[in-house]
């Protein structure tokens, strides 16, 4: 059953295979949540809207009519959820800041620590990049980037042009290259500054 492709766990599904549904969604726990924790960066969130699009899953499998791939199908019903998450929360912004301090480090320690606090601070820098990216482009870069569907798969997922979906990935980079420009230069300069150790 392992083997089956999605559409034949669905359909096995529907028949009343509920072995079926389990290796659907354990095909999908990673992915989809990981998909979804960075579209709406909250975990508590993230968890509630993938219990809801699992729900929804159930309740529309009959509709399911194999026109597109259930991957497909599936990451619009996630779309969907995270839009309408979006509209609830678009007056509130989060912003989450991990400051950690230590002392009495050796120098080895020190540079470590440095190193380490760089790439959290690069991935928050990364993180926050993304955020800012119009809704479009995000969503079409997550899908591209995150979750590695083709521009095919995004274009059914997101109900646009392939064309229109390579066009808002490459908008997407070019704002997350000007973005994040300066990084370039301080990992040369954290390089040069440890060459010597």
């Amino acid at each position: 059953m392992t083997a089956a492709s999605d559409e034949e766990l669905l359909r096995a599904y529907q028949e009343g295979d509920m072995s079926a549904f389990e290796v659907l969604l354990s095909r999908y726990r990673r992915p989809l949540f990981t998909f979804l924790l960075r579209s709406v960066r909250d975990r508590g969130r993230a968890e509630e809207i993938y219990q809801d699009v699992w729900m929804r899953v159930i309740e529309r499998a009959d509709q399911f009519r194999g026109d597109s791939k259930f991957s497909t199908w599936l990451y619009r019903i996630t779309r969907n959820r995270c839009i309408d998450h979006q509209r609830r929360m678009q007056f509130r912004r989060h912003a989450s800041l991990d400051v950690v301090g230590q002392s009495g480090e050796s120098l080895g320690e020190r540079v470590a620590t440095d190193q380490t606090a760089m790439r959290s601070t690069l991935q928050q820098r990364i993180g926050a990049a993304v955020e800012q990216l119009p809704d479009d482009q995000r969503e079409v870069f997550l899908l591209r980037q995150v979750q590695g569907m083709s521009f095919q798969d995004i274009a059914a997922t997101v109900e646009i042009s392939v064309n229109t979906a390579k066009s808002r990935m490459r908008y997407a980079l070019e704002r997350l290259r000007e973005a994040l420009s300066d990084l370039e230069e301080h990992a040369h300069e954290l390089e040069s500054e440890t060459h010597g150790l």
